[in-house]
């Protein structure tokens, strides 16, 4: 009986020390930060970084997208405004992409924007394995991840998160 008080406390103060230190899942992903050059796709809460993932990008990686069909992938804040599973990508999350500027941009130059940028997942696909599309840039302008990574992504951003897309 002398060992049931003292395993009540360190029961105790175990569950304290547990609920202290929220889950990555129970925090609230308030903006995707996505660093092209570095390939990577930061989930934050103010301002912290909370998870980070490589993602894969356009298959002309370097600079803005400039209109439809240049296979670059967006700069500058948009938002999560939607979210559908993908027949061909798993799951899928809806860039707000044209903003105002991206608009202006291609009214400017006479060109169609583009449309349909989204954070996906991975074709499955039995003549390349998932970890082929991993290691190299190959979306019409979306942001790729693993398909794992991307049912974790859509578990913890919500519709409205602002998402930044720097160079």
């Amino acid at each position: 009986m002398r060992w049931l008080l003292p395993l009540l406390c360190l029961t105790l103060s175990f569950n304290a020390l547990a609920s202290a230190t929220p889950a990555t899942s129970s925090r609230t992903v308030d903006k995707v930060l996505v660093l092209k050059s570095e390939r990577k796709l930061h989930l934050q809460q103010r301002g912290e970084t909370i998870k980070s993932y490589r993602i894969s990008l356009g298959k002309q990686p370097n600079g803005a997208k400039q209109r439809e069909g240049d296979l670059r992938t967006p700069e500058g804040f948009y938002w999560i405004d939607w979210r559908k599973p993908s027949d061909k990508y798993q799951l899928s999350l809806h860039i707000s992409y044209p903003n105002a500027r991206d608009l202006a941009k291609a009214k400017e130059a006479g060109v169609p924007p583009g449309s349909m940028i989204m954070i996906h997942g991975t074709p499955l696909d039995e003549e390349y394995p998932e970890w082929f599309f991993h290691t190299l840039d190959w979306t019409e302008g979306c942001i790729a991840m693993k398909n794992d990574d991307m049912r974790e992504v859509w578990s913890l951003v919500k519709d409205g998160t602002l998402i930044e897309i720097r160079p």
